[in-house]
């Protein structure tokens, strides 16, 4: 596609260099050509803008498809500067197959020869032509190499065991809550997933499907396995014990109906209402497309809108690699105008590529606005000293717009809820299978990933809606990571606000006026890394960077900098009022970003220098059966990151606008 501009450079170039040569004694001639000249550059120009916008409105991707392969038949989403009609339908469907309208981003997605890009890109009407990006489901079999003996961040000796745990386990209060009636009742939860099919512990208000296929189906299994942990009533686990071919009998003292003789295997919100909204296949896999087309669904049906059914969360536990910056990425703007236009609360999960570094958010949890949450791996204890980051669970900065994500953390390693019964989860790793003392089929399965930490940040929402349904989506975001658990080995680019404390949001106070994820910037000739001031973004002291991210205390051990102890010491260099501004005392001590090596010209990331066919990473050597990275091992008390030998030279701020793919 670059070769549109500098074709056009090159024309004008021949046509000025091709004009008739003048004699100097003509002045008339010598004042015409000048204005021949001159008449030329300006068309030259014209076209060179001209190109320039068509490449504009031409997703990085959908441009190299075009380039490359011209012939290949690919899937586009067409946004369009204003609502389509239908003879702008009538017009793609000259150049390939429409597939839908997607009304909330003025859009259709279609099919089309790649080749054929480029003529769309012409169009003025047309505002930017991207892929329609394949998605995933953010789980994962991860529960290999857990037997070894482990020293926490905390240097507390564990079990080295992560032991399968039901979403209830972690937070003990919860069953409280539900006892006295505030569990999600009268709250929708939108579940765009897998689809749900039958089972005895949840039964969904409204099935649909976006795929074409049967919509009261699972064939997955994901989409049973997060809204069970949503909304589940445990019925089918209301037992003294259970058994699974994968525990050891040391563990089935967890699963024992509690002392407020309610079910452990319940969901966060077991009276929230599911609807399940199918946009995935028997693999775990989908279009961008059909997610925003049920997006559109839940605008049309829900909210402030239509109000036909009391939707007030979409849960979203898949996401692609982030491509495009967040204002031109179609299911990013789709999840916001949810949020700020319909008032509607949008959970994403982190994503799992945690294990390939930083900047692994996926989209739309690079959404500012949204609620991104990661995974947190325990030990089978209540403990949350020796809790650790999941050895998956992505990392931030959001490539591209480098927003400090994810917002918070929530249990997400070997989570057992309900099984999809014909499931390919079930049928591919029968071992996971969980059936309760007594029953004579497994009703439960076990699975890991950042897509059940949303699920259980979901279910949290859905208490907090019912106990005040006035709270916005942004207050309910700023009052999540407030009262999230500070841990001490804090890097807010794993961690961000903390670990999920369901019964301190539920009793937070306070309200925002808005609650973007900060941003993150580097002021290179002073040193200096900025993370926007949410206390001056959100409206308010208490929402100030150092309660969200450590109890107060953001900049410990640098005294320039002020102690965190009122609004006023965030006031506290000149080079932007809106930044927190730190020299490396960032987070505990500064070991992390010590020194300013984060900024240096971008030798990590540069053209595969570290990732180059496997240098490092060939064939497992050095993630093989978790040996670095099993949960917990390679990130004990921050050695890895110690004096910055691994993030020298600045792999996330080289000087491109993103990170090289």
């Amino acid at each position: 596609m670059k070769r549109i501009v500098s074709m056009a450079v090159i024309c004008g170039l021949t046509l000025s260099l091709s004009s008739p040569a003048i004699g100097a004694a003509d002045p008339e001639a010598r004042k015409a050509a000048r204005q021949e000249a001159r008449k030329e550059a300006r068309q030259e120009a014209r076209q060179v803008k001209k190109a320039e916008r068509m490449l504009a409105r031409l997703g990085k991707r959908a441009a190299r498809a075009a380039e490359k392969n011209p012939d290949s038949l690919i899937d586009v989403i067409v946004s369009f500067n204003v609502s389509p009609v239908d003879a702008d339908a009538a017009e793609l469907g000259n150049s390939g197959k429409v597939r839908r309208r997607l009304q909330m981003i003025d859009g259709i997605a279609m099919q089309l020869p790649a080749r054929a890009i480029e003529r769309l890109a012409q169009n003025p009407r047309i505002k930017s032509v991207v892929i329609d990006e394949p998605l995933s489901m953010a789980a994962v079999a991860d529960n290999t190499s857990n037997m070894e003996l482990q020293a926490t961040p905390t240097g507390i000796q564990t079990p080295g065991y992560s032991y399968p745990t039901t979403p209830t386990f972690t937070y003990p209060k919860l069953m409280k809550l539900h006892k006295n009636g505030y569990d999600g009742s009268g709250i929708g939860v939108a579940v765009i997933d897998s689809g749900f099919s039958k089972h005895g512990d949840l039964k969904p208000v409204l099935h649909m499907s976006f795929t074409g296929t049967d919509p009261k189906t699972d064939d997955f299994g994901h989409g049973n396995h997060v809204a069970g942990i949503i909304a589940g009533n445990g019925t089918a686990g209301a037992t003294t014990s259970m058994t699974t071919t994968s525990m050891t009998t040391t563990s089935l003292a967890l699963y024992s109906t509690d002392d407020s003789g309610l079910s452990s295997y319940r969901g966060i919100a077991p009276g929230a209402d599911i609807y399940s909204l199918k946009v995935m296949d028997a693999n775990g896999k989908g279009l961008t497309s059909d997610v925003i087309a049920a997006l559109d669904w839940v605008q049309a049906n829900a909210g402030e809108n239509g109000a036909k059914h009391p939707i007030r969360v979409v849960n979203l536990s898949l996401g692609h690699p982030v491509f495009e910056s967040a204002a031109n990425d179609p299911l990013v703007q789709a999840v916001e105008t949810l949020w700020i236009n319909d008032g509607i609360v949008v959970v994403c999960s982190a994503g799992n590529d945690g294990r390939e570094g930083y900047g692994t958010i996926t989209s739309p949890g690079n959404s500012s606005r949204v609620i991104t949450v990661g995974s947190m791996t325990h030990w089978g204890d209540t403990n949350a000293a020796n809790d650790i980051v999941s050895s998956y669970s992505a990392r931030g900065i959001t490539r591209i717009d480098r927003f400090a994500k994810p917002d918070l953390l929530a249990p997400g390693n070997r989570l057992i809820s309900l099984v999809a019964k014909d499931g390919s989860l079930k049928l591919d790793e029968p071992e996971r299978l969980i059936t309760a003392e007594g029953k004579l089929t497994a009703d439960y399965f076990q699975v890991s990933g950042t897509s059940m930490s949303a699920a259980v940040v979901s279910g949290a929402v859905a208490l907090m809606l019912q106990h005040d349904p006035s709270l916005t989506p942004d207050t309910i975001k700023a009052r999540l990571m407030r009262s999230a658990t500070k841990v001490d080995f804090a890097d807010v680019f794993a961690t961000g606000a903390g670990l999920l404390d369901i019964y301190g949001a539920f009793t937070e106070t306070g309200t925002a006026a808005q609650a973007p994820s900060p941003k993150v910037v580097k002021l290179a000739d002073a040193g200096l890394m900025g993370i926007e001031e949410t206390g001056m973004s959100w409206g308010g002291w208490q929402w100030s960077l150092g309660f969200l991210w450590n109890d107060g205390f953001l900049w410990a051990d640098n005294a320039e900098l002020g102690d965190g102890g009122t609004y006023a010491d965030y006031q506290y260099v000149t080079e932007d009022p809106n930044y927190a501004w730190s020299k490396g005392f960032l987070w505990n001590d500064g070991f992390l970003w010590n020194d300013g090596y984060l900024w240096n010209d971008g030798f990590l990331w540069n053209d595969g220098f570290l990732w180059n066919d496997g240098f490092l990473w060939n064939d497992g050597f050095l993630w093989n059966d978790g040996y670095l990275w099993n949960d917990g091992f390679m990130w004990n008390d921050g050695y890895m990151w110690n004096d910055g030998y691994m993030w020298n030279d600045g792999y996330m701020w080289n000087d491109n606008n993103e990170l090289d793919d």
